[in-house]
């Protein structure tokens, strides 16, 4: 039985896990990394090869707020970084839309009789609102009327989270769509339309999206192999392949002892340290910890939404210029569609091969997620030839990326657990740290993610938890604003839907 004595254990090799072994390792201390994937680091923010071909799991455009977060990336990716522009669309009734919208484009689209319905649905919500606002359908009904709320509001968003909008609650729509009315959005529209916009679109202006955005020119997964080799070219170990069975901690020593299982053969490593930073889901760190902590009916309450993403690979020069397209169209269970040339051309090996991905959201064990690889492949190419993007005879491969708990799931009563959780942890165990996503059960990017491993990084070097890092989180503007160079969001929660209360 094979075993390490170091200063730090790491679960997990996501943008925490790794930023947190980067840095440590820059400090001089002694790391192993447990990672249950026996081939990438990177979690959700991998890059997925396959003949060549590389997928991006979700999409991960570099920028963030944080010229800290923003100086680590140069750092450890000096020179692999390209300049893309950024391009989605709304894909609705056969036709494409900008986004942000463009408003003769838009009316031009939808034709002068669901224009007219449009203004009308309007007319009537303003004139008569829904008196009893509960659900994330009423809150948007009354803003924009329920023909615009059909179109470009509801069938995408029930795809994502997975229930119905008039189950979610309207205090996530009035976060997440807070500063838009029908007004600024049809006098952008016009001004864009007629080219008076001519501003630099920065990404700092409410509810508006970055023209322009860094990326690895190979996938966002080259980041986080980089921060890997760094940190085993530092003398450090990151174990592939390797889950966590148990955690331990030794009072009297003031140590931890940690049993990884390797997946191929079952074999186990005896890990012991001073202290342990988590980045699996709390879930399953809770399980883990022996004598199990009296909160763990906590945290196995906490769910998660899943995710996977179906690649084809397609006998055409290109298909769209678009870095993503929502698909709003409740004839498909497909999501959102990327083009993974237009995130950098070295990411498609093939000119005369596409290579887009169907991003689809389910929960693990559904239907979706148990299907075979084939018959996903399958649905994938019937989806495109039903949308028209694609005829179904020139899809010439495929590839299935499945990726279990993309989404933690902000029901009612999820923070009162994860505080509570939180709680009994840090009291019991000092040296035992939280960090990212998962580990926190808080909806971040990556770069969240990263501050987060950073902080903690600081607190053990303190010997102290100078820094909380549960204050590090974003808005819900955030993924949609950001210019280099300006400091962290902090104290506030991005908006993700939450169930309607019993007594509403």
């Amino acid at each position: 039985m094979a075993s390490d004595n170091v200063d730090v254990a790491i679960v997990g090799a996501g943008p925490a896990g790794l930023t947190a072994a980067y840095l440590l390792t820059k400090a001089g201390l002694s790391v192993t990394v447990i990672e249950q994937d026996p081939r990438y680091v990177g979690g959700i923010s991998r890059t997925v090869e396959q003949d060549g071909f590389r997928f991006d799991i979700g999409g991960h455009r570099f920028f963030s707020k944080s010229q800290e977060v923003v100086a680590l990336w140069n750092e450890i990716l000096p020179d692999d970084f390209i300049d893309r522009p950024r391009m989605s669309r709304i894909f609705y009734g056969g036709k494409f839309y900008s986004y942000p919208l463009r408003a003769f484009e838009a009316l031009g689209n939808l034709g002068l009789v669901t224009s007219a319905l449009c203004m009308a649905s309007y007319a009537k919500a303003k004139l008569f609102p829904r008196r009893k606002v509960a659900s994330f359908e009423d809150w948007v009904v009354n803003q924009f009327g329920h023909k615009l709320y059909s179109i470009f509001f509801k069938t995408y968003t029930e795809k994502v989270w997975g229930m119905p909008c008039d189950t979610m609650s309207a205090d996530w729509a009035a976060q997440r769509i807070k500063g838009l009315s029908l007004g600024a959005a049809v006098l952008d529209g016009l001004k864009r339309s007629l080219g008076l916009n001519r501003k630099p679109n920065d990404g700092m202006a409410a509810k508006t999206l970055l023209e322009s955005f860094r990326y690895p020119r190979k996938g966002p997964g080259m980041m986080w192999e980089a921060a890997r080799d760094h940190v085993v070219a530092g003398g450090n170990t990151v174990l592939m392949g390797h889950a966590l069975r148990t955690l331990e901690h030794d009072v009297a020593a003031d140590r931890w002892r940690m049993v990884a299982t390797d997946r191929a053969d079952d074999s186990t490593r005896i890990i012991t340290a001073r202290h342990v930073i988590s980045s699996a889901p709390l879930r399953e760190l809770a399980s883990r910890i022996h004598p199990l902590p009296a909160t763990l009916p906590d945290a196995s309450a906490l769910r998660y939404r899943d995710f996977l993403t179906v690649a084809l690979m397609i006998r055409s020069s290109d298909l769209f210029p678009d870095n993503w397209i929502y698909i709003h169209d409740n004839r498909v269970k497909v999501g959102r569609v990327q083009n993974f040339r237009s995130w950098s051309p070295e990411m498609v090996p093939d000119p005369a091969i596409a290579c887009v991905g169907l991003e689809y959201f389910c929960f693990e064990g559904d239907g979706l997620w148990a299907s075979s690889d084939d018959d996903l492949i399958a649905q994938a190419t019937r989806e495109l030839a039903t949308l028209k993007l694609v005829d179904a005879k020139d899809v010439v491969g495929g590839a299935v990326v499945r990726q279990p708990k993309a989404y933690p799931v902000y029901d009612e009563g999820y923070a009162d657990r994860v505080e509570a959780l939180r709680t009994e942890l840090e009291t019991r165990f000092p040296t035992l740290h939280m960090v990212g996503r998962n580990g926190m059960h808080r909806y971040n990017n990556q770069d969240h993610a990263m501050m987060t491993a950073m902080l903690t990084v600081r607190n053990i070097l303190a010997g102290a938890r100078i820094h909380d890092v549960w204050q590090v989180n974003e808005d819900a503007e955030y993924h949609e604003a950001g210019r280099e160079g300006e400091q962290a969001a902090l104290a506030s929660v991005r908006a993700v839907p939450t169930a309607i209360r019993a007594a509403a």
